[in-house]
């Protein structure tokens, strides 16, 4: 960014985060304008098992997007630079809307089919759709980030980013997204096509890249300035990977067992590959962060 097109209240902000904050404003997107018309038709096609699994993975991606949007505050209390200030500000209003889309969806997509199978109306926030680990996920991601407000450190900092960014969204979020994304787009002949689902998905997804690429920003400046040990990093997520793995074991609502859509190992070697990536990226002084544009391209 050319340093004469920065507005002058920017004196102190760093030019990666305003850069973040202004592409969440050129890519705004309504999750009431997804058009879940043909939704509402393909869904009949599902049979049951499959109908479940989609209802318990709409269910863990509606409630994880509620629970993040709740326990980002911290992080907006204490990041002084502006820039990271107006980024913050986006994503609470990201994650809000991802709450919105599948609230939105369960309401007009499940529920009426629910009704026309004759079936008892269910709720996405019933806890028979949720087990212990992923309710354990983001009590610790909570505890995490409501630590920021007692001790204010950089390894508190880190820890906060690794759970949020870099676990739940990076790894449960994103790999899921992907697998719904496959299961139900066009190259799954033996699903229904649930196109307003994938596009949502993707608007999601897109903005989830943003996300996890600014919290990699922030553990790279911790790292690179010796502020915390790169072990440190790889030891809060290895704490909590089993966790994501037990959440999603055997719901992923992609497949069932010798079912179509990818498999739990597919999904599996596509969140390694990733985090691998990324943490590269992070802790070597010999790459860099991707920058914005790449980050919110599927697949970055």
């Amino acid at each position: 960014m050319d340093p004469d097109d920065q507005p002058p209240m920017q004196l102190e902000t760093t030019v990666r985060s305003y850069n973040y904050y202004r592409n969440a404003v050129e890519k705004h997107w309504d999750p009431h304008e997804v058009d879940l018309e043909a939704d509402r038709e393909g869904v009949t096609d599902l049979p049951e098992p499959a109908f479940r699994g989609l209802k318990q993975s709409l269910a863990l991606f509606g409630a994880g997007e509620e629970s993040v949007t709740e326990d980002l505050s911290p992080l907006a209390v204490v990041l002084e630079d502006i820039g990271d200030q107006m980024f913050i500000t986006t994503q609470l209003y990201e994650e809000s809307k991802h709450t919105d889309f599948f609230d939105r969806y369960w309401r007009e997509v499940v529920r009426p089919e629910e009704q026309r199978r004759g079936q008892d109306l269910t709720s996405p926030t019933d806890e028979a759709w949720f087990n212990e680990p992923y309710d354990e996920l983001f009590e610790r991601n909570e505890r995490a980030m409501a630590r920021l407000l007692e001790e204010d450190t950089p390894e508190n900092r880190a820890r906060a980013y690794c759970h949020y960014h870099l676990t739940i969204e990076g790894i449960l979020a994103q790999t899921g997204y992907y697998g719904l994304t496959l299961a139900y787009g066009e190259n799954e002949p033996e699903l229904p096509d649930l196109p307003g689902l994938v596009e949502g998905l993707k608007l999601v997804r897109s903005d989830e890249g943003r996300h996890v690429g600014f919290g990699m920003a922030k553990l790279k400046s911790l790292v690179s300035e010796g502020e915390v040990d790169p072990d440190l990093l790889r030891e809060t997520i290895d704490e909590l990977v089993p966790l994501v793995q037990e959440s999603l074991a055997g719901d992923d609502g992609a497949s069932t067992e010798a079912g179509p859509g990818p498999s739990p190992s597919d999904l599996a070697d596509y969140a390694y590959t990733k985090h691998e990536q990324r943490m590269q990226q992070i802790t070597s002084a010999s790459e860099a962060i991707p920058d914005v544009e790449e980050l919110t391209e599927l697949d970055a």
